[in-house]
């Protein structure tokens, strides 16, 4: 297969509904916000966010040049496999479109996205930090402006903490390790979760032991690299597959009902995600009644406290599609689309996102927010801003749904003991290798 029409690891399903192009077309109708000024050029939009009604009303109040055509085509692979349906016809797809930074690349691979530096993105890149800016380019080329991020710390109960004398929040992986074992020893609750539906947060642990899955540049789109049977990788899986060997973590998928559950009945002393998951876990119930108070954020423990390193996990930027036909309008749209002070500040203060935007990030009322769900904790000054500062940005490959499916099989082995994290990595690399030759990559 070629790999400039690579599949992105999901099946093509249904319609892509309203094409791009709109500026020469017919106006879409089927639009689920409300058009303020109908004589003006419309982009459509695909888009998740929770809060994005009111961001939409936000844009079409404030503009009268363009308006915004929003359309909720689904969240995350249901939306993907949509566009990718939409990019196979050659229509169907939006002018702007939501994508997680972690997909960007299997898209930009095949054409679909437009680079925007020539219509007016790096006028708002000083808006963001250089990590942030990284996760959305090529080389000078744009593919997407960012709108929020998942620096990633350490959520964890602090009753069960006191109760089984765990005085500070574990700061290496080491002391996390101790922890677990000695509130184990105690009759305590797990200390964690490794859900096998969860590949991006291991690779994130990977990336902070040193790892470096994939090395990849569009610039030159044949040639990958693939390190994911390194030492690094070993030993974070080596780490993990040892909790779980002495049932010090548990293995269930999260985001289902039944986590979502044990986390609110304090079957888990941590939870080790990213800064949007207090909004996620508030929007199902976490935080009210018997566990409310209970909660806390600490730093992302380290391998080695000298030598911090913060990952990501998750944060989806603005792209424009190749199917615009107005790209400069869908430009405009995509750049100033949940940019503005009311959009952003609805965001962070519902816990909706963690935004990136420097404005947002640099004032007074985020920095020194007190959060409710952390009891009042000043998380955001304390924790999620100096870790999504630190942030580097990461490479990523441009088959990462396969890639993720992969590690997730992985994973599986690992929780029910027929793999060790040694032989986890090995048969990853070799699938991986495969798998990207396959597709007519060189793989260095």
């Amino acid at each position: 297969m070629s790999i400039s029409s690579i599949a992105l690891g999901a099946a093509a399903c249904g319609s892509g509904g309203d094409g791009g192009g709109t500026a020469a077309k017919a106006k879409p109708t089927n639009c689920t916000n409300k058009i303020v000024r109908p004589d003006a050029a419309r982009v459509t939009v695909w888009a998740w966010y929770p809060n994005m009604a009111k961001v939409v009303d936000n844009f079409n109040n404030a503009h009268t040049d363009v308006q915004v055509c929003w359309t909720n085509a689904g969240q995350g692979a249901a939306q993907y496999a949509k566009f990718q349906t939409a990019i196979a016809a050659k229509k169907g797809a939006p002018d702007v479109i939501m994508l997680e930074s972690d997909q960007l690349v299997g898209f930009e691979i095949q054409d679909a996205l437009v680079d925007i530096s020539a219509y007016g993105a790096n006028e708002v890149k000083a808006n963001f930090s250089d990590g942030a800016w990284k996760d959305v380019s090529q080389g000078q080329a744009v593919y997407a402006i960012p709108v929020d991020g998942g620096p990633m710390a350490m959520i964890y109960r602090t009753d069960v903490f006191e109760k089984y004398g765990i005085k500070t929040p574990p700061k290496t992986w080491a002391d996390y390790a101790e922890a677990a074992a000695k509130v184990k020893a105690a009759g305590g609750p797990l200390f964690g979760d490794l859900g096998s539906n969860v590949p991006a947060v291991v690779t994130a642990l990977m990336i902070q032991k040193g790892a470096k899955p994939f090395t990849y540049d569009l610039a030159n789109k044949q040639n990958i690299t693939i390190k994911l049977d390194d030492q690094a990788t070993k030993d974070v899986l080596n780490y993990w597959a040892d909790l779980v060997g002495k049932k010090l973590v548990g293995t269930a998928d999260q985001f289902t009902t039944d986590y979502i559950a044990g986390v609110v009945n304090g079957k888990y002393a941590t939870y080790v995600s990213a800064a949007w998951a207090p909004g996620y876990l508030t929007g199902a119930g976490v935080g009210s009644g018997a566990s409310k108070g209970k909660f806390a954020v600490a730093r992302l423990p380290q391998w080695d406290v000298n030598a911090p390193v913060s990952v990501n996990w998750g944060g989806s930027a603005f792209a424009v599609t190749s199917q615009a036909a107005d790209k400069k309008a869908a430009a405009k749209v995509a750049t100033g689309l949940y940019a503005d002070d009311a959009s952003l500040t609805d965001g962070w203060k519902t816990q909706t996102i963690f935004p990136l935007n420097q404005s947002v990030l640099k004032s007074d009322a985020f920095i020194n927010n007190k959060v409710e769900f952390f009891n009042g904790q000043t998380a955001n000054k304390d924790i999620y801003l100096p870790a999504g500062d630190a942030y580097q940005g990461a490479t990523y490959s441009p088959f990462t749904v396969y890639y993720y499916a992969q590690l997730q099989a992985q994973i599986v082995k690992i929780n029910s003991g027929k793999t060790t994290g040694d032989q986890a990595a090995t048969d990853l690399q070799d699938i991986m290798v495969k798998y990207a030759k396959s597709q007519g990559f060189i793989v260095q």
